[in-house]
């Protein structure tokens, strides 16, 4: 992979000095971007550090709520047409007009360029886009899209002209990594980036929105908890994000030090590979491989679900900074279901459930999970493989950074894994169509199902869904979704997460972001 370089070490020292000395923002962040190509990946880290350097047509604020971003507004025309205004004005960082043009560019450029984590979700319903005139566009969809604006919250807009020779897969890094093709109209602009290291940023001062509070930015990637904190008190950092339970317990009585606490949209999901006969990692407990997949078994299944104790992976492993889960988003978004029966705590029935489905000593798996993604993702996995010991299962718990895990999991060689999913839009379609469709390129849906799950009965829900114009029968048949995706027990929720942010005291002015987003240019000096 290249990337940029700051050439010689006294280079590199004038160059940080510089950045000191002027008005400068220093984050300390678990996560960075997997590349900068912002239509690389859809992973929320990756997303995070684009929004710095890149637009989008929609804007979503704090709370999850859609606003004019590029696009100024929008309205359908007909059952199969959008009609987008875009903002006029608007200037890329090499000074070049956004016109247009490079808004089909950039819708055009995903499914080619995407990586495991596929960003093509956010066109799947785009059929063609057509250019009315410089600021106003037509997308004709494949039947109706009720969702298309929530969709482009996360379609990320990059010059036509600068990234044109980098949009294959080829090219794609040489370009974006390298700086070349990192043009966006956003409110920062690119000085190098050193991957797993730092993001440096400089403000645009010519951004659409009016400068950013701060003249440099830097975000470091410091997925350590500990090191992290240990930055912020030592002053080398100004702020950092997802700070441990633990660590929120101990900052709330340290006056030199501003912790802020929001609901988050990342709940943890134990996923379970529904092949037959493929199962990577799950055996007898004697090694000897079993006939046929247990995890295709409802019941199994069940019994699992019936094995967490939620309320104490929220207070013992989370410390209280977490919420129990019943269904694949938080209450409030569309689409969620109040008739979903909130799970039960019951060892007792699952181990019944265990042998009733001809296992009642249970078998040996391996969970998969993410140690460095997001807030207690290893706690709670370690969590997770204590409880289903509990009824008589043996579990061997790899936490692995998210570099390994996503593109190991996205090849299908795991049978049992545990990450987060965020409802990104804040409407199921997002979660419904991207995790429990039957995957299928074509329609562009199930691209992050990566346990072959296929339900004819909900796939025909979900579609029914995507194109229901009427706000009220959409949400009635999305909650019927959810209520059926709940029930096959595929997905199981374990719990939401809640974000936390320490910042020095009495220094920034910060509000939480319910996706958890640590963004530069809405953060203020305290005055």
């Amino acid at each position: 992979m290249s990337y940029i370089r700051i050439t010689g070490i006294a280079g590199l020292i004038a160059l940080v000095a510089g950045m000191a000395g002027a008005q400068t923002l220093t984050i300390g962040v678990r996560g960075g971007p997997e590349s900068l190509d912002p239509h690389y990946s859809a992973l929320g880290t990756h997303a995070e550090a684009a929004k710095h350097i890149f637009d989008t047509l929609v804007w979503a604020d704090e709370n999850l709520q859609i606003g004019p971003g590029l696009a100024t507004e929008w309205k359908p025309v007909d059952d199969d047409t959008w009609e987008f205004k875009l903002r006029e004005g608007v200037k890329f960082h090499d000074g070049s007009d956004f016109t247009a043009e490079d808004v089909k560019f950039s819708i055009a450029r995903p499914p080619i360029v995407t990586g495991p984590t596929t960003t093509a979700i956010y066109v799947r319903r785009v059929k063609e886009v057509e250019i009315v005139d410089p600021h106003t566009i037509h997308i004709h969809t494949d039947g109706p899209a009720p969702s298309l604006p929530y969709d482009f919250v996360r379609l990320f807009i990059v010059s036509h002209t600068a990234a044109a020779d980098y949009s294959t897969p080829e090219t794609a890094p040489e370009g974006f990594n390298s700086g070349k093709a990192a043009i966006g109209t956003g409110p920062f602009k690119l000085v190098s980036w050193e991957p797993k290291g730092d993001l440096m940023l400089e403000r645009f001062d010519e951004y659409w929105g009016g400068p950013a509070a701060w003249e440099k930015v830097i975000r470091k990637e410091m997925p350590n908890d500990s090191s992290r904190l240990a930055a912020l008190k030592a002053g080398q950092v100004d702020l950092v994000n997802d700070v441990s339970s633990a660590d929120y317990l101990q900052l709330k009585n340290d006056p030199s030090i501003d912790t802020f606490l929001g609901d988050g949209i990342y709940i943890m999901n134990m996923l379970l590979d529904q092949r037959p006969d493929v199962m990577p990692g799950v055996r007898a407990k004697d090694g000897s491989p079993l006939p046929t997949n247990p995890l295709t078994d409802i019941r199994v299944r069940q019994a699992f679900d019936k094995a967490i104790d939620r309320e104490t992976m929220v207070e013992i492993v989370l410390e209280g900074l977490g919420k129990p889960a019943d269904q694949g988003m938080p209450p409030g978004f569309f689409g969620y279901s109040d008739k979903v029966e909130k799970p039960v705590y019951d060892p007792e029935g699952a181990k019944a459930l265990l042998a009733e489905a001809g296992y009642p000593d249970g078998f040996e798996m391996d969970l998969y999970c993410t140690s460095d993604r997001l807030p207690g993702d290893a706690a709670i996995c370690q969590g997770l493989g204590q409880m289903l010991s509990v009824i008589g299962m043996k579990v061997n718990v790899n936490a692995t950074s998210r570099t390994v895990y996503f593109p190991a999991q996205s090849r299908g060689e795991y049978s049992v894994s545990m990450n987060g999913w965020g409802t990104l839009t804040g409407e199921a379609t997002y979660t419904l169509g991207g995790q429990m469709h039957t995957p299928d390129k074509e329609k562009g849906l199930g691209g992050f199902n990566r346990i072959s799950y296929s339900n004819p009965d909900l796939d025909k829900l979900i579609e029914e869904g995507m194109v229901e114009l009427d706000e009220g029968k959409r949400r009635e048949i999305l909650e019927k979704a959810m209520e059926m995706a709940a029930a096959d027990k595929v997905l199981i929720p374990i719990v939401q997460l809640q974000s936390v942010w320490a910042a020095k005291a009495g220094e920034l002015d910060f509000t939480p972001r319910t996706d958890g987003d640590t963004l530069a240019y809405p953060i203020k000096p305290k005055k």
